[in-house]
């Protein structure tokens, strides 16, 4: 084997080991999206959240679900962690408790998202500063003061949904309610629904880790921010009993997880496990 071919071998040796060393703070946003592995899988954790809530012929969210608003909101904090936008601030020599810490500014970077982006320039303004409770709540309009309604993000539904539909995963329509007319988005692709369901279906089945840890970030993610959206049940109606009865114990298990344990545990997740905190307590 000559000389050269050696040097080549190993240089892409090193550069294979780099890539997969990469902290997520060096990752750029569409490494950090393929972290699933499915690289076809271009979605938000609000797009899929919000695809899921969808009934796929008639285009819109339960009427009786009341969660999903507050819960995209915790969607849109945590994909700006998953992309090392946001992170909550520094231990002192005195620990805080996960939701006493507020959410700092990481990387104002844009994400190409104009949702994302809107909710990332009110908390790098500085002219607030809150915790993750504090953002959920201003995000989503539920504040007590009108000075600070400005931080509200309007329509977000019907804007994910114009997302999705510039995706190809969604088409516009319209139906007649009697009293009303209203714009409906069924869904279109029914592959990348399938997959997606697959995914959250194969998390707590077939991929179900030994260690918490080991799950993927994103995964473990919708888990929880679906279940807080009132639409994780969508994903297990298709199972058969005895892999429902699975799949529900092992979310319950996540859910009785404790927070506060979990987000010492990794520095990485902790918004995440902020997020969750929010919606467990």
């Amino acid at each position: 084997m000559s000389t050269g071919l050696v040097k080549r071998r190993l240089a892409n040796s090193a550069a294979e080991s780099t890539k997969k060393n990469k902290s997520d703070d060096e990752k750029s946003d569409e490494e950090r999206m393929s972290d699933t592995g499915d690289k076809s899988m271009r979605l938000t954790l609000m797009e899929e959240v919000l695809l899921m809530g969808l009934k796929d012929r008639e285009g819109y969210t339960s009427f009786w679900n009341d969660c999903i608003s507050s819960g995209l909101r915790g969607c849109i904090l945590v994909e700006l962690a998953l992309r090392g936008r946001i992170q909550l601030d520094k231990q002192q020599a005195r620990r805080r408790k996960l939701l006493d810490r507020k959410v700092r500014c990481k990387n104002d970077a844009p994400t190409g998202d104009v949702i994302l982006d809107e909710a990332l320039t009110h908390i790098k303004k500085g002219e607030t500063e809150e915790s993750v409770q504090g953002w959920i709540d201003l995000l989503s309009g539920e504040t007590w003061n009108p000075l600070k309604l400005q931080y509200q993000l309007r329509n977000v539904r019907e804007r994910l949904a114009k997302n999705l539909v510039e995706k190809g995963v969604l088409t516009t329509s319209k139906q007649n309610f009697i009293l009303f007319d209203m714009t409906t988005h069924p869904v279109v692709n029914d592959d990348m629904k399938s997959r997606l369901l697959k995914r959250v279906q194969d998390a707590v089945l077939t991929k179900w880790p030994n260690d918490i840890d080991k799950m993927d970030r994103r995964t473990l993610a919708l888990i929880y921010l679906a279940h807080s959206s009132d639409v994780l049940e969508n994903a297990f109606q298709p199972l058969s009993d005895e892999d429902y009865d699975t799949a529900m114990r092992r979310v319950r298990f996540l859910l009785d997880l404790n927070p506060e344990e979990q987000g010492q545990r990794s520095a990485n997740n902790e918004l995440l496990w902020a997020v969750v905190g929010v919606y467990m307590k």
